[in-house]
């Protein structure tokens, strides 16, 4: 049963994706990630990364999404919708997608995997994966935790002095 669900759900996430980059209407196209973002979380949830889940509707879904369809509303893409797509680039672009695709299966084949952590399957099923994430978060990776935060807020309040409107005195 969880074959067909990892199958569904990847079969829709590569439709999904190619329906992303194909589609003329950048509104579409937004509307086409939202629809892969849902069904990436429901792919996290059948690994048991429900954390991961959560993390992939609030941040992609939730606000980078809007951020994108913001952008989008803002330009003026009516002129850009009525120009002419030339269509002698896609058999370059498929060429250079297979050649990435070959490299990269080429380079996991190889793939040898390094040495187990200390936290056994054992200690993920008798607590959260959401738990253990807050445990070490907030134990061992305090110092960086805090220095992204601060990094995060200066950057927010640089955002805030860039963007706000210079008053007249």
């Amino acid at each position: 049963m969880g074959g067909v669900i990892f199958g569904y759900l990847a079969g829709v996430i590569i439709l999904l994706s190619i329906l992303v980059i194909t589609v003329k209407n950048p509104v579409h196209s937004v509307m086409f990630m939202l629809l892969m973002f849902f069904h990436i979380a429901g792919l996290y949830l059948t690994l048991n990364a429900e954390f991961l889940a959560a993390v992939q509707i609030i941040v992609y879904a939730g606000a980078i999404l809007v951020l994108f369809l913001f952008v989008i509303l803002l330009l003026n893409l009516k002129d850009e919708l009525r120009m002419k797509r030339t269509t002698w680039s896609w058999p370059l672009g498929v060429a250079a997608a297979g050649a990435l695709f070959i490299a990269a299966f080429l380079s996991l084949r190889s793939f040898v995997p390094g040495t187990k952590g200390v936290i056994t399957t054992a200690v993920i099923k008798a607590e959260t994966n959401t738990k253990v994430l807050g445990r070490i978060l907030f134990t061992e990776y305090l110092f960086p935790f805090e220095v992204v935060s601060l990094v995060l807020l200066v950057a927010l309040i640089g955002a805030i002095v860039l963007a706000k409107k210079r008053q007249r005195s």
